[in-house]
């Protein structure tokens, strides 16, 4: 029978079917065929007195969250499944981080769902009309909206824009669970204070979990992220620096790397001003990260990556081995 993933622990899920909810285990070893995300829909077959129920198969996912992980052979980790909207959380009771910020955007657009930002927590900022515009200046193309979990501000504007599957992205302590909560119209989130001196929470959401929204669709809260790698994120990035995309197709040279080329149009924007150096360094440092990702399982790839290392090794070893080289 096909259900719904509302939760998926290791081995076990809690699945929304025809017939109700259902407690099903998961057959180890079974690749993401077999590995349900919270937002999956799952085929299970139901159980009987000698058995619980099974997940049999994972339904092709429409969009899915998916971030790198440490491990080398990574494939990545899926941290939602078919989402239509991403809420990119970024608090304004401290500094805004903008590199953070492009990297959950790219996130979200490589997921396939529309991301909005949401800046919570406007009531302890001194100038959020200021914050918002600042951010709006790295999220080209996406809503940014100023919100109070603790006076009311933007709550209504935000539960019109969030629309299906909602999923909650940022770090420990950007209010997630609090903002969760207003939305949900009932404390179902665990909460906590964040530490006065860097301003960073603690996990207080150890799982993430399907939960019904009054006005429809339903929220999906995470844990907070404490880093998010990219994993296969080229039409992320494209996305989420779509002022350098656009720059670019004026490039002289189609693969022109933006660095040092002759007739770079992306240059030539910073040269006057049109693009800041820190945007430009933002989106090479992500780029480097996610060809560096993809290398981990892409041979062809980690050898092209591996050959100026190892020209500039073996010219080292020539220099040394000339008879005028003085150590």
């Amino acid at each position: 029978m096909p259900g719904r993933v509302v939760r998926a622990e290791r081995g076990l899920c809690d699945v929304v079917a025809e017939t109700g909810p259902v407690r099903a285990a998961v057959v180890p070893g079974g690749g993401d065929r077999l590995t349900p995300c919270t937002g999956d829909w799952v085929a299970v077959r139901p159980g009987t007195e000698a058995s619980s129920a099974t997940v049999v198969e994972v339904l092709e996912r429409r969009t899915a969250v998916v971030r790198s992980t440490a491990s080398r052979d990574s494939q990545g980790q899926v941290l939602a499944a078919n989402v239509d909207t991403v809420a990119v959380t970024v608090s304004l009771a401290g500094p805004l981080r903008h590199g953070r910020i492009e990297r959950m955007l790219a996130l979200a657009w490589k997921s396939g769902a529309m991301p909005v930002v949401v800046l919570t927590k406007a009531d302890r900022s001194a100038d959020a009309a200021s914050a918002a515009a600042e951010v709006a200046a790295v999220a080209p193309g996406v809503e940014v909206l100023i919100t109070s979990a603790a006076t009311g501000e933007g709550l209504d504007v935000l539960d019109a824009v969030l629309s299906g599957t909602v999923v909650l992205l940022g770090p420990s302590g950007a209010g997630k669970s609090t903002l969760g909560n207003r939305l949900l119209g009932e404390d179902r989130l665990a909460t906590g204070a964040v530490r006065d001196g860097d301003g960073k929470g603690r996990h207080t959401t150890a799982w993430r979990e399907l939960l019904p929204l009054p006005h429809g669709g339903v929220l999906l809260d995470t844990p907070g992220l404490r880093g998010v790698g990219l994993h296969d994120a080229d039409e992320g990035l494209d996305q989420a620096f779509a002022e350098i995309t656009e720059l670019a197709q004026g490039c002289r040279f189609a693969d022109c790397a933006h660095a040092t080329e002759p007739g770079c149009a992306v240059l030539a924007a910073v040269e006057d001003g049109l693009l800041t150096r820190r945007r430009l360094d933002s989106y090479h440092r992500l780029q480097r990260e996610n060809t560096h990702a993809a290398s981990r399982t892409d041979a062809r790839l980690r050898a092209e990556l591996e050959r100026p290392k190892k020209q500039g090794a073996r010219l080292r070893r020539a220099i040394k081995q000339s008879p005028n080289f003085k150590a």
